[in-house]
């Protein structure tokens, strides 16, 4: 056997061998995609390789796996799809993960360099097309090109602010039959890229002067986004935040990166967040905008967020800083390095007893989560069930570290507040684009990661009708989730703004509990699939789902289609106006008669996508 480095010592190759290689190389166990014309000589040598391919039934599917398995791990997930039509319907997912920081190399198939520009059968300009949604792409027009463009990929969509990178193929360039795709094919070692050098290690000056705020606060608020988890950084914002007693908000795309049964932590900001979170944001003295991007969906109306607060801003990514908010105190680096560095920082001043008295504040935000929990009406006999109770009903007859994902719409919210998230890296979803159909697909990625784990995916009925195709790729694939399809029959979400916004004139939004048949459809994907609509038979029936593991598991529940999320801040309006449960508002608070401020009604986006 030869001691020599197999990524130093020459193989003649071809380039499509040399692309499984490349991915070899970089560690990949599993890729998620569909082949077709353009990409075809690349599939060719999957059947050698040990890397797992998993055959999706739509290419969207593909990405938002890839997506999936990103979210769950933290190493980046791999799709491949063909040229034309196959690129085209990555896109969505691609600019999933670019909103999102998700780490993910998408390998896109491209006609022929000779043919490129003379509009060939399924040509497009993929790099073009996707520029503004990856952060960066790549046409590789030679062979030998290949292991750096691949190398290259990895190294930037998982260092700085991590996301999409996409490496475009064309045909002639990996094809076993052409003499010019073959050369001796050596595995870089190092990348050298001028200009890229993301910012890791904080300005140390920056540091200290954050610090003195944070001793100084008497109402601070540690605001934490999902740059936290990118960081890795879970185990220190606990740290951080126990030694400060600092209270702790996370945003939907932070929800575990702080365990919700600690004391300290108030849950989840936002439009649909609870109200303690809310109007904490709101009074405090200082927030600590960790890996946080001030998010309109979290901020309302941005001239009266937080209007007394200081703002610490902690980011990777320098274009954020000043971007929404402009912070007193900026500071540009890794947020896990930032916060060992403030811990670090605050020990050495006298760690707990440095900080300013935080009992007041304390206890004004008891007394808040003690006047304004989340609350909702049982279901009466006779009724649909109650999404919430479902939900609850979900999270505690299910291990404590399963990973949830889910679609776009109420469905999210209602996971999002009822789910308690006491470990990171288990609740997945699409925040930034809010992309539906999102959640089955993400499942399948998050399971094939942790195939011992539990994956429920919880999806609303217009979401599942986007990607349930993908339940066929679980059965064929023995990848065994578990999917809750809430069934109000409506586009929840939007029906809810129509009701409250637009006198209730119900435009396009009505979907039918009974067209499709759930039940039938899921079993025709092989599936083992319930039904259920009365409240004693949730419980039995999430039982018999969890015992099992060797299929996926679909249980329908009819749902009431009248209910709505609360709280709501309305779009456009302040974090002020929040509109709590109606049995907790006095004097009453109609809705409809939104503030001047809120904007008009009427330029609100409702569209059915609409992450809200």
């Amino acid at each position: 056997m030869s001691d020599q480095n197999p990524s130093t010592t020459p193989i003649r190759l071809n380039g499509g061998q040399a692309l499984i290689k490349s991915l070899e190389m970089e560690g990949v166990e599993v890729m998620f995609g569909y082949p077709g014309g353009a990409i075809l000589p690349v599939y060719d040598p999957i059947i050698d390789s040990k890397i797992r391919h998993v055959l999706v039934r739509h290419e969207q599917g593909a990405g938002h796996m890839a997506e999936g398995y990103a979210h769950a791990t933290g190493r980046p997930g791999v799709c491949m799809v063909t040229s034309g039509p196959a690129a085209t319907n990555v896109v969505t997912p691609l600019a999933d993960a670019y909103l999102d920081s998700v780490p993910m190399v998408c390998i896109t198939g491209q006609v022929a360099l000779a043919a490129i520009g003379t509009d060939a059968f399924q040509e497009c300009d993929t790099t073009g097309i996707t520029r503004s949604i990856t952060k960066h792409n790549i046409l590789v027009t030679r062979a030998e090109d290949i292991p750096m463009a691949i190398k290259e990929a990895f190294h930037i969509a998982t260092t700085g602010r991590p996301g999409p990178v996409l490496v475009d193929i064309p045909k002639n360039i990996v094809d076993a039959g052409n003499p010019d795709a073959y050369f001796d094919f050596v595995y870089p070692t190092e990348v050298d890229l001028p200009g890229y050098s993301p910012t890791v290690i904080a300005d140390e000056r920056a540091v200290d002067e954050a610090v003195e705020l944070m001793l100084d606060a008497e109402r601070p608020v540690l605001y934490v986004g999902g740059g936290v988890l990118k960081a890795r950084g879970a185990d220190v914002l606990l740290r951080l935040a126990e030694l400060g007693n600092l209270p702790v908000v996370t945003t939907l795309m932070a929800r575990g990166a702080f365990p919700d049964s600690h004391e300290l932590c108030l849950g989840m900001p936002g439009m649909h967040g609870n109200y303690t979170a809310v109007t904490a944001i709101q009074q405090s003295d200082l927030l600590i905008a960790m890996g946080s991007r001030f998010d309109d969906r979290v901020t309302g109306k941005v001239g009266a967020f937080a209007p007394d607060a200081k703002v610490i801003h902690v980011d990777i990514d320098p274009a954020e800083h000043g971007k929404v908010r402009t912070p007193d105190v900026s500071v540009v680096g890794d947020c896990r390095v930032v916060m060992e560095a403030m811990v670090t920082k605050l020990e050495a001043k006298g760690g707990f007893g440095a900080f300013a008295d935080h009992t007041p504040w304390r206890q004004q935000l008891s007394g808040w989560q003690e006047k304004y929990p989340l609350v909702y009406e049982t279901s009466a006999p006779g009724e649909y069930l109650k999404p919430q109770f479902v939900l609850e009903k979900l999270r505690d007859l299910s291990p404590a570290d399963t990973i949830v994902t889910s679609g776009v719409g109420q469905h999210q919210m209602w996971a999002s507040q009822f789910w308690k998230f006491d470990y990171p890296y288990t609740w997945i979803n699409s925040g930034g684009l809010g992309t539906m159909g999102f959640s089955i697909p993400a499942a399948i990625g998050a399971k094939v990661a942790f195939p011992d784990r539990t994956v429920w995916s919880v999806d609303g009925d217009g979401c599942f009708q986007m990607t349930a195709q993908e339940l066929i790729t679980a059965s064929v694939e023995k990848i065994p989730i578990k999917v809750a399809l809430l069934n109000n029959a409506y586009l929840g979400m939007v029906r809810q703004w129509q009701e409250l916004f637009y006198e209730e004139r119900y435009s396009e939004v009505y979907l039918s509990h009974d067209m499709p048949d759930y039940v039938k459809w899921a079993e025709s994907m092989g599936c083992v699939a319930f039904r259920v609509e009365d409240p004693d038979e949730v419980e039995p029936t999430i039982a018999k789902a969890n015992e099992i593991n060797d299929r996926p598991v679909v249980i329908e529940f009819r749902c009431i289609s009248s209910e709505k999320v609360y709280p709501m801040v309305p779009a456009g309006g302040s974090n002020d106006d929040i509109l709590v449960d109606p049995s907790q508002r006095s004097p009453h608070v109609d809705p409809s008669q939104r503030s001047p401020e809120a904007g008009d009604p009427a330029t609100a986006d409702t569209d059915s996508k609409d992450n809200t």
